[in-house]
């Protein structure tokens, strides 16, 4: 592997990818850590931990150290960081050859959160920490030339941030970041489910629920599903059937959070960027993407076409990827969008 150990990284409120150079992506976990709290000690990271979410003992945490697509709990993000890097690379070699790491940070972080992010990758390993925006590295992993004097419009539902971006000349020219996303998504369900039905349901169902029968347009048939939670009145344990146009309802007001956002990113586009996007229609990425109808009600809302890229879920990680293989290019660039600290 030489000297030139380059990692990609999409650290998601909701999902950590790695991308190691010419090996693709090499690791896809939760961004969930568990932690013993009398000890201190890293019990379990990943999908380990996810299991854990809700289940634990008093003494054991099972903490998400990202919320809305920013650091939280800085110790904890580093120690999952460091994890996760010694996941893709023995330890050895990380103190041969310390890793260049490229992190993506939504559009809108300050630069006190940007330092946060390269510190975290620093203590955990990095010789040297690069940051992209994330519709950028999301626009590039789906395909995209964004070098192009030509517009393009990226989507990106996470889990804790909504991406919106104007791309033209390698550089975002009208972006917004909303806090609203697949977590929020979750959180609906759980609000609706205890509202409509008088069942507490936790956070991993909730997202059982959304992956296997979330709806935001509405569908030729109808799919149901079987939910368990426990009753509010009584305090046991209940099952009760959800319908798909259930959770669309439930659905409704973070989608259209998202919709509108669009809407305003579209109003402050440039009119030639505005035909070229027109023409071009508008990419949809990241895991919230996939919720079903999705893509058909912003098509409707805003009477573009709407794509959803191939590998959404990936296309940042894949992104930043892309980005890894061209840095000698971009820091030879005048046109340098990517902060770099040594």
């Amino acid at each position: 592997m030489g000297l030139g150990l380059d990692i990609g990284i999409d650290l998601g409120t909701a999902t950590v990818l790695v991308y190691v150079k010419g090996k693709g992506i090499v690791l896809r976990e939760p961004s969930v850590v568990a932690i013993d709290k009398n000890t201190n000690r890293l019990l379990a990271v990943g999908e380990e931990a996810r299991r854990m979410l809700g289940r634990t003992p008093g003494n054991i945490v099972a903490i998400r150290p990202l919320r809305d697509g920013v650091i939280s709990d800085y110790q904890v993000t580093e120690r999952m960081l460091k994890y996760f890097l010694n996941k893709v690379c023995s330890r050895s070699l990380l103190k041969l050859f310390k890793p260049r790491v490229m992190i993506c940070v939504p559009s809108g972080v300050t630069e006190v959160e940007k330092r946060a992010v390269e510190d975290a990758a620093i203590q955990a390993g990095a010789r040297r920490t690069y940051l992209i925006e994330e519709p950028i590295a999301a626009a590039i992993g789906a395909g995209i030339d964004i070098t192009k004097a030509c517009g393009s419009m990226v989507v990106d539902i996470g889990g804790g941030t909504t991406d919106i971006a104007v791309i033209s000349l390698g550089g975002a020219v009208v972006s917004t970041t909303i806090k609203v996303a697949g977590d929020k998504f979750d959180e609906a369900i759980i609000r609706y489910m205890r509202k409509k039905h008088n069942i507490m349901i936790g956070e991993r169902t909730a997202e059982e629920i959304k992956i296997k029968i979330g709806t935001v347009y509405p569908r030729e048939e109808e799919v149901y599903m079987d939910v368990r939670g426990r009753n509010l009145v009584s305090g046991l344990p209940k099952t009760i059937q959800v319908s798909s146009s259930e959770i669309m309802e439930a659905l409704e007001e973070p989608v259209s959070a998202i919709v509108d956002a669009v809407h305003s990113v579209l109003e402050r586009t440039p009119p030639e960027l505005s035909a070229d996007i027109s023409d071009r229609g508008i990419v949809m990425t990241g895991g919230g993407s996939l919720v079903y109808g999705f893509d058909k009600l912003l098509q409707k809302r805003t009477g573009i076409d709407v794509f959803i890229a191939e590998d959404a879920v990936s296309c940042v990680a894949l992104g930043t990827g892309k980005v890894l293989d061209n840095l000698e290019i971009l820091e030879e660039s005048g046109m340098e969008k990517v902060n770099y600290r040594r």
